[in-house]
């Protein structure tokens, strides 16, 4: 960060930090969260001065827009600690991309890349301290911003908030999970806000994945809206499945505007390339993948996104059928896992430009 940006931050740092009260060995994936909070409002057509000040509760009236009419887009990233104790993010600016696309789909105004980048690593070295450095964990970030115009008018707000929070975070899932391909529900339709990370989209998924979880099943695999012919994402995140030895993951925008873009589904993709996988990202049948389940074909489904990294299914459902899928010696969930975290914890060299490190 220059020094002009520098100044252009408001910093209130924290009288007595709760870290000593933090309990880093029972850690619940965004229960806890750090020290301080990034605040920046956009008023009168304008971004105002970015603040940095301590956690606390903020007001809103009931007439806030964003509790009427959903304007609220988020992010999920991480921050790292490697041995040495430096600091890194893994691919900001594809979250600064995503956050703006959510942003221009729900009307609101783009946010300035300064903001949002610089502010994120001045927030991490603030909080450094609260990045846990046990295998797997990390700093997870979670920026939000949401419409704060005073009115019940159905209209785009006039005013708005983003607010980039921090949360000491292990692992997102604990023990094996299971999923069912849901055939009547849908997350999203075509020329909707599926691609975008829209608060409003994990509201609807809420009632169709508790019910599945009553069943015995942590998370749902999306189909499309139209036949429920497709699948899409599973749960949270992207999702692949490995047919053979071929690795199979859906589109995004621009051929699908159904399906979020994420982060670590487009470095699946590339890893993929550069490693000799035969990987296909196209429309994938639900009669395909049960048909392969079937004949014994199927060899690994695997979720992917922000908070679990990479996620191995151990089941899979739909409708009357039922298969298990044992682990695979060859494990692509395990090799693509390790090659990502690897480079998120600086272990080996970053051929990309992945690793950003906060100096």
């Amino acid at each position: 960060m220059t020094a002009d940006l520098k100044n252009k931050f408001i910093i209130k740092k924290i009288s007595n930090s709760k870290l000593q009260d933090a309990d880093f060995s029972n850690l619940v994936f965004g229960k806890l969260f750090s020290d301080h909070m990034l605040v920046a409002d956009f008023i009168d057509d304008k971004w105002q001065t970015p603040k940095i000040m301590p956690y606390q509760p903020l007001s809103y009236e009931p007439s806030a827009k964003v509790f009427h009419y959903g304007q609220a887009v988020f992010e999920g990233m991480k921050a790292y600690k490697d041995k040495n104790g430096d600091l890194f993010l893994f691919r900001p600016e594809e979250n600064f991309i995503r956050i703006n696309r959510s942003a221009e789909r729900l009307g609101m105004p783009p946010i300035p890349r300064e903001y949002f980048i610089d502010g994120i690593k001045e927030l991490v070295k603030l909080d450094k301290d609260w990045i846990p450095t046990g295998p797997g964990e990390s700093l997870y970030i979670r920026p939000v911003y949401i419409a704060t115009e005073n009115a019940v008018a159905a209209s785009p707000s006039s005013s708005y908030r983003l607010m980039i929070m921090a949360s000491p975070a292990g692992k997102y899932y604990s023990g094996d999970v299971k999923i069912r391909i849901e055939d009547k529900y849908s997350r999203a339709c075509d020329g909707g806000v599926g691609y975008a990370k829209a608060a409003g989209n994990y509201a609807a998924q809420f009632y169709p994945t508790e019910k599945a979880k009553k069943e015995g099943f942590q998370q749902v695999i999306w189909t499309d809206s139209k036949e429920h012919k497709y699948l899409e994402e599973a749960g949270t995140m992207n999702v692949f499945f490995r047919i053979k030895d071929k690795l199979l993951t859906a589109p995004t925008i621009p051929e699908s505007s159904r399906i979020l873009p994420g982060v670590t589904r487009a470095s699946i993709i590339q890893l993929a390339n550069d490693n000799g996988v035969d990987i296909e990202v196209r429309p994938v049948k639900v009669e395909e993948v049960v048909n392969a389940a079937k004949n014994g074909e199927l060899k690994e489904i695997f979720g992917a996104g922000t908070a679990a990294t990479i996620l191995p299914i151990i089941g899979l459902k739909y409708k009357d059928f039922y298969t298990d899928l044992p682990k695979q010696d060859d494990s692509y969930a395990d090799f693509f896992k390790n090659k990502i975290m690897d480079i998120q914890y600086n272990r080996v060299e970053d051929p990309y430009g992945w690793r950003i490190k906060i100096d």
